[in-house]
């Protein structure tokens, strides 16, 4: 990037944010994009075969067979990434096997049975995703790269036999490069951001899977340009949808700065992650959501579109889901990530057996 580019700190931490940072100044839109979480998000619905009532879901993690990659980060103040099955354990060991071990046929199942849960946010499923994405075209002259690692443990806790409180949370390690400055090279912490649900733990009428709570945004940024440096706070909720093979649902939070002192513009940013999946009987799990921001203070959305490819599948004794994808920037602020990016999911499951 050229010395005479003056980077506009807060436009480009509302790319990165786990929902996404807002932009510390008002930035001019590249496109008129108000409407294209909400658009995608009935686009979306109009895939399903039409269920006696819509319900929704979300994940922190959709891009992969839970709904939301929060969800979760995605990237921005409030990405999240999440997992998604109707809340149900996954099958235990074999009950036949012989020795205590699986059948190929139960193995079978018991990854189709997890690939479901990972697409559902507020699966009853402990499980670390490992979540990398790069975009590019990010500054004023679009010549700097980024690239970070959002990890992002699931931890569900029963509270009585019809609740679950799901913990849900994702730190960034940030690198630039391209970036004229220290911080160019360096791997850097972004800002925290931490979700619970509170979930039944049983889906309720007609199958709807829902979740609500508070979303923190904690300041544990190494770098200047790797977070907002601000404690958040806010509400988020999840619901969503489970038929047969396909899983549809959304995912949402607000943050505003709680305690800021005045070195940084105030936080007041919505996230929204729409997203829909399909989950094949072989545990392949094909999903689509975005990871949109909105700005407030700035008027700005930032719109990265996913489309993601994931496998549960069995290496020695660890279950594991692995998957690729692609990501496009619809909409973002001029100083923000353009065209497209990509992705790689790496999550270890931990079934309750």
């Amino acid at each position: 990037m050229a010395t005479n580019w003056s980077l506009s700190t807060k436009p480009l931490l509302q790319t990165m944010l786990i929902p996404c940072a807002p932009a510390s100044a008002p930035a001019r839109r590249r496109s008129s994009s108000g409407g294209v979480a909400l658009g995608l998000a009935g686009l979306l619905l109009g895939f399903l075969p039409a269920p006696p009532v819509l319900a929704t879901e979300l994940p922190a993690g959709p891009t992969t067979p839970q709904a939301a990659e929060v969800p979760a980060s995605g990237q921005g103040v409030a990405a999240v990434q999440a997992n998604q099955p109707v809340i149900a354990q996954a099958p235990g060991p074999a009950a036949g096997g012989g020795q205590g071990q699986e059948t190929p046929q139960e193995l079978r199942n018991e990854e189709a049975s997890l690939a479901r849960q990972l697409a559902n946010p507020v699966a009853s499923l402990i499980s670390v995703p490992l979540q990398f994405n790069y975009d590019r075209g990010i500054g004023v002259q679009e010549s700097i790269q980024r690239a970070n690692l959002n990890i992002q443990p699931v931890v569900p806790f029963k509270l009585s036999a019809d609740w679950n409180l799901i913990s849900r949370t994702i730190l960034p390690v940030v690198n630039f490069q391209g970036l004229a400055g220290a911080e160019s090279g360096q791997l850097n912490f972004g800002d925290t951001v931490q979700s619970l649900f509170l979930s039944p733990a049983k889906p309720g009428p007609r199958g709807v899977i829902w979740g609500v709570g508070p979303v923190a945004l904690l300041p544990t940024a190494t770098g200047q340009l790797s977070g907002l440096h601000q404690w958040g706070l806010g509400p988020t909720g999840v619901a969503l949808l489970q038929r047969g093979q396909w899983t549809v649902g959304a995912l949402a939070n607000h943050l505003w700065s709680v305690a800021n002192n005045g070195s940084n513009a105030n936080v007041n940013a919505t996230f929204l992650q729409p997203f829909l999946a399909y989950t094949t009987p072989n545990a392949w799990t094909f999903s689509l959501n975005t990871e949109s921001t909105y700005d407030w203070a700035a008027g700005q959305w930032a719109v990265p579109l996913n489309l993601v490819v994931t496998k549960v599948t069995k290496v020695g004794n660890q279950l594991l889901s692995l998957g690729a994808g692609v990501r496009y920037w619809v909409d973002g602020p001029d100083s923000g990530p353009h065209g497209w990016g990509a992705r790689l999911v790496a999550t270890l499951l931990f079934p309750t057996r």
